[in-house]
């Protein structure tokens, strides 16, 4: 346990509890040590069972949520990085998206094709571009980048996403 002296502050461990006053080996000043309160058993018990479900629920809940979110995502994921903006030689102005899509199963899969979706701030669908992507197949776990360039788009166009063309297809047959 430790102990501090009340004059110089100088701290002390102590092995246990001693039994009479204790002197200082600094500035000689005496004091009598406090005996610490007991923790009582039981509660420490309970806090620490409350804290064992508190973490099993947590890691449960974590477990779910990711397994949900990879059966709604299915096991190729298009994910956009970045939409820049590029001038080319006739000095019209284009939006290039470029993004990733990555297979999260064990397995190969064949890549669709790709379709960049331009929606407005209530998510209404202005225009749509259908693309090959570069890669005709993904191993497990692989990633292939893609890069497209734009053509004209419509006004209000706040949103640009992408989804692949054979999974959309697939739920809307559903």
């Amino acid at each position: 346990m430790k102990v501090r002296c009340d004059f110089c502050k100088t701290e002390y461990n102590l092995s246990s509890v001693p039994n009479a006053p204790v002197k200082c080996a600094i500035c000689g000043n005496v004091w009598s040590v406090a005996v610490p309160p007991r923790k009582n058993s039981w509660l420490m018990f309970f806090a620490a069972l409350c804290a064992l479900l508190s973490a099993i629920i947590f890691t449960v809940a974590v477990i779910t949520q990711h397994q949900a979110k990879n059966v709604n995502r299915g096991p190729l994921v298009v994910d956009v990085e970045n939409i820049e903006t590029i001038t080319d030689a006739d000095g019209r102005t284009h939006l290039v998206v470029n993004g990733t899509v990555t297979n999260i199963s064990d397995i190969i899969y064949g890549v669709p094709d790709l379709i960049i979706v331009s929606s407005d701030e209530k998510g209404r669908v202005l225009a749509q571009q259908k693309f090959m992507p570069s890669a005709a197949l993904l191993g497990a776990g692989d990633k292939v980048n893609f890069r497209h360039i734009l053509g004209k788009q419509p006004s209000g166009v706040k949103k640009i996403s992408a989804k692949l063309a054979d999974i959309q297809l697939m739920q809307e047959d559903k």
